[in-house]
């Protein structure tokens, strides 16, 4: 059995490989245990999951597990977004939550997700707390009661999720406003678990729905919402005449955007439009915490505003450590996981996608019309990312090159500057930069780019590829 260890957001495994009832069961005792330790009192945990292959089962033994060794369990009736389970941890006075999803990985793929008790991602050193628990592979676990005499005693509680998380929704938002502009959304859910939300809140009229069944296997397709897999919600948004395209990925606490013309709006462009909004249309401030592959816009509105500006590592877990610390306006990463002020401290595709239809309805303007506008004020900056599938080994030959500084010099031309390894390896140039990256679930290299123009920007990810021995790209 594999070494289990939580990447940038949790524990993912292939599906009857390494993602095992055995391998679960060592994750969710150790959890178990960790809660023990640092609770005075006997505590309770919410454990949600997506629509993935035996989602229910999965959770179900996970609950046993925590159930069995005293830690009180609320279930819900059926699979939920993540950002419902973020929101129940806190609603409901949750010590943590615990979502068994792997997000946008392939449909082999499962995954562990923790939820601290304010509501947003557990922070890394309680994170590295829970890993140093989880027994060696061959160690004898305690066997979890039986899933009936824990609903008996009361151990494990059935709780309607759905409900209170979409009314906190409309609590948050003017569905109102948006309901009476009439303004339609093609929304695709991907087949993931937030399917059938923006049917609910703006009514069926108002959305076209794509990709909402249950469907484990995804289609075939991972449910990651980026461009390359979203062609079906760019044909739909033109066909249908709708003012927006909204994609959620397959645990839904990431989103993707496209204007009322196909077009895709990146996650910098949507991470700029908001702070814009927030500030100047809601009168809100405070500070914008963006991951390290985020764009340079926001260094400038920041600076035109007087909007203190703090990056972090890579992975959402960073930015909550400072959402949790207070006075933070937006917190965002280029995979399109937002977080705004007045909601949870997490992650909420879902409510990010609402707030874009708010914003267009008191705007009165179209999407592509705020983008323009926001262009206009900062510049265009173009952005570019494509994953670059490879082998452990090709990976890391590559990760150790580029430590011993031996990466490219140059980049179509330009010199590079400065090297800055904060998290992964980011090559400045004159009027962008190009970063390199290891992804933390996958055998990829994820290489970013910003620069003057979509085009330059793909030039400088190609060449650098080539210097680098890459092999053919998976485009993001």
């Amino acid at each position: 059995m594999a070494d289990i260890r939580f990447g940038t957001d949790g524990w993912r495994a292939v599906i009857a490989e390494d993602f095992t009832f055995r391998n679960l069961h060592r994750v969710a005792h150790a959890t178990a245990q960790w809660l023990l330790e640092r609770s005075g009192t006997a505590p309770k945990v919410v454990i949600g999951y997506d629509t993935r292959f035996l989602g229910r089962s999965f959770a179900e033994y996970a609950a046993r597990v925590l159930a069995s060794a005293g830690i009180g369990v609320l279930l819900p009736e059926s699979f939920v977004p993540t950002p419902a389970v973020s929101w129940a941890t806190r609603e409901f006075g949750c010590a943590a939550g615990i979502v068994i999803t792997a997000s946008h990985n392939p449909p082999e793929y499962n995954g562990f997700k923790l939820k601290a008790d304010f509501g947003g991602p557990l922070l890394p050193d309680d994170i590295a707390e829970v890993e140093a628990r989880i027994p060696a592979a061959g160690d004898m676990l305690p066997a979890p009661k039986p899933l009936d005499v824990l609903r008996v005693s009361g151990g494990i509680t059935e709780q309607d999720l759905t409900t209170g998380y979409l009314d906190c929704l409309r609590s948050r938002l003017d569905i109102d406003a948006i309901r009476a502009s009439g303004l339609r959304v093609a929304h695709d859910a991907m087949f993931g678990a937030g399917q059938g939300v923006f049917t609910e809140l703006l009514g069926a009229g108002q959305v076209v729905a794509l990709r909402s069944t249950h469907n484990p296997g995804f289609g075939g397709c991972p449910p990651e919402p980026i461009k390359r897999n979203l062609g079906i919600l760019a044909e739909a948004v033109v066909a249908e005449g709708c003012a927006a395209g909204i994609a959620n990925d397959g645990d839904a606490d990431r989103v993707a955007l496209f204007d009322e013309r196909g077009r895709f709006v990146d996650s910098h462009t949507l991470l700029a439009l908001l702070v814009r909004y927030l500030h100047k249309d809601l009168g809100m401030s405070g500070r914008v915490v963006k991951a390290f592959s985020s764009t340079s816009i926001i260094d400038r509105m920041g600076e035109a505003y007087g909007l203190p500006v703090e990056t972090t590592r890579i992975g959402f877990k960073y930015i909550a450590r400072h959402i949790v610390q207070g006075d933070v306006l937006l917190g965002g990463e280029e995979s399109g996981g937002i977080a705004a002020q007045g909601h949870i401290p997490d992650r909420d595709g879902l409510y990010i996608g609402l707030l874009v239809m708010q914003m267009m309805a008191q705007r009165g303007r179209k999407l592509s019309e705020l983008v323009e506008e926001l262009h206009d004020e900062f510049g265009a900056q173009a952005y570019r990312r494509i994953d670059f599938r490879t082998t452990d080994a090709k990976k890391e030959g590559i990760l150790e090159r580029l430590r011993n500084g031996n990466g490219p010099e140059t980049i179509t031309g330009s010199s590079v500057l400065r090297v800055d390894s904060f998290d992964g390896f980011k090559h400045h140039i004159e009027g962008g930069w190009l970063l390199v990256r290891p992804s933390g679930t996958e055998p990829l290299l994820r290489v970013y780019a910003e620069a003057e123009t979509p085009e330059r920007a793909h030039a400088l990810i190609l060449d650098a590829a080539d210097q680098l021995g890459l092999p053919v790209p998976q485009e993001g």
